[in-house]
């Protein structure tokens, strides 16, 4: 038995949820001037046209002979984030860590954008390290390595020595990057929202949801402390259930600000790294289950959880642990979307009357839109989220499929109008996008859009989306509610659920 599965039943009572919860203050983006709005702008055009035209122009040649193969606008697509940096680099993150919505060839494609940003200068990065430490580099560090083992989307990361002979690894947050990140969503939300708004299409509308919550999530990351903070507080409650083979670095707090973060150095590979993890003679697949019990445990005990969970930030260690890194995402479920995940668990595991709660959670979020849009009562609107959610959690990994969750609620929007849902004419699609405009409307109107259940499934269906793709990998016959025994203690732990 793992040590999540024997800590599952010790959860704490709901009122002590919030005490459990690391403190975050958002750093507030700056007000792009207009002036660079249109730097930005002009940016973005040069780099997507200097990737993208050679595409669009075979496009042209072979038009003829039908649509270019999807793989084709990978690596110009990939190149395009890459140069672009920041939030599209987080995009690039999201596309790599999910195959299932995405596809594997361009997941795969983007694989690199885990973990390869644009370079920052080391003269900056002493810069920003002195400026914030209020010490010359060498009084902090005995050595530091000027070339970066980590070029995240928002820092880089790198190498050093302390005066105490301890290796660390120094976190730094890229110059001038609130700046970057507030214009790119400055640009970016309002084309996102209108394509949303006017087609109610699921895809721009989960990319919505991602910028709405890339908004409030970055004013987090972009000050080190809240990491700093959550790094102590997950790694002292891994302590506390005994989870010794799920690794947080140490926080070396005296060498830490907001924009310079100093912690103990892992070393690893990537768990999706498959030919260097075979190296360590470890199996991973036994590591992959104690990570995602862990991040159940979390998420039911404590309402909290790591939100950027994609494989960059998984350390496969030599002594057989699993690393786990980058805690700038922490995700904070508010005590009615808590008790909604607990009640969907609760359903999956054989309570009847837990999808009676789930379903009606869902129609006071949303108002009469899911019943209008779908055309189901109660009855049948409650079988509808059953037959999605449930094979999630319950079929072995290899047989899931995020991408069918995703796109069954439009298939069924159209289904119960008549309409046919994969037709690309121009009528057929014309009037989908038409009945789907209509839902997203009524379900802005009541609320539910950008609310804080809306964000907080939205992170966790985010997570969900990695854990499918370590799934496939390494527990392709193994669903993910498979240790039933643990999931049961876990739930029968909880004394009392989060107030609606």
């Amino acid at each position: 038995m793992s040590a999540a599965s024997q800590q599952a039943g010790e959860a704490r009572p709901a009122a002590q949820v919030e005490e459990a919860v690391p403190r975050a203050f958002p750093r507030r983006l700056p007000v792009p001037e207009r002036r660079h709005l249109v730097r930005r702008g002009k940016t973005i055009a040069r780099v997507a046209s200097r990737h993208l035209t050679p595409l669009v122009l075979r496009q042209l040649r072979q038009a003829r002979h039908g649509a270019l193969p999807a793989s084709s606008l990978g690596p110009p697509l990939r190149r395009t984030f890459e140069d672009l940096g920041g939030t599209f680099m987080k995009f690039g993150q999201l596309i790599a860590s999910s195959p299932g919505i995405f596809g594997s060839d361009l997941s795969d494609e983007f694989r690199s954008c885990l973990d390869t940003g644009p370079a920052v200068p080391f003269d900056q990065v002493r810069r920003a390290v002195e400026a914030d430490l209020g010490m010359a580099l060498t009084d902090a560090y005995a050595e530091l390595d000027p070339i970066p083992i980590g070029r995240a989307s928002i820092a880089v990361v790198h190498r050093a020595r302390l005066h105490d002979g301890r290796e660390v690894a120094v976190k730094v947050l890229r110059p001038g990057i609130e700046r970057v990140v507030a214009t790119d969503l400055d640009l970016l939300q309002p084309l996102l929202d209108l394509v949303a708004r006017q087609t109610g299409d699921q895809t721009a509308g989960s990319l919505l949801q991602m910028f709405d919550g890339f908004r409030e999530q970055i004013g987090e990351e972009l000050d080190l402390r809240n990491e700093a903070r959550a790094m102590t507080h997950f790694r002292r409650l891994l302590g506390e259930v005994g989870l010794t083979s799920v690794v947080v670095p140490e926080v070396v707090h005296d060498l830490s600000g907001p924009n310079v973060m100093t912690m103990e150095l892992l070393h690893g590979v990537p768990i999706d790294d498959l030919v260097r993890a075979a190296d360590y003679g470890v199996d991973p697949a036994p590591l992959v289950a104690e990570m995602v019990e862990a991040f159940f445990l979390m998420t039911v005990r404590w309402g909290a959880f790591h939100g950027d969970v994609h494989a960059g930030n998984l350390l496969l260690l030599p002594d057989g642990r699993l690393g786990v890194l980058d805690w700038g995402i922490v995700g904070r479920l508010d005590p009615s979307t808590h008790r909604f995940f607990i009640r969907l668990l609760q359903a999956a595991l054989g309570d009847e009357r837990a999808w009676d709660d789930v379903t009606a959670h869902l129609v006071a979020t949303y108002g009469p839109a899911l019943q209008h849009g779908l055309g189901l009562d109660d009855a049948q609107l409650t079988a509808f989220v059953r037959q999605l959610i449930e094979p999630i959690l319950l079929r072995p990994f290899g047989q899931v499929s995020l991408g069918e969750l995703l796109t069954a609620p439009q298939a069924r929007i159209a289904e119960a109008r008549g309409l046919e849902a994969k037709s690309r004419s121009i009528t057929s699609v014309a009037a989908r996008i038409r009945a789907q405009r209509k839902i997203r409307r009524m379900a802005e109107a009541h609320g539910g859009v950008a609310s804080d259940f809306d964000r907080g499934t939205f992170l966790l269906g985010k997570q969900l989306m990695y854990f499918e793709r370590y799934g496939k990998l390494f527990l392709a016959d193994t669903p993910l509610l498979h240790d039933r025994a643990f999931f049961e203690k876990l739930l029968a732990g909880v004394d009392q659920l989060p107030a609606a």
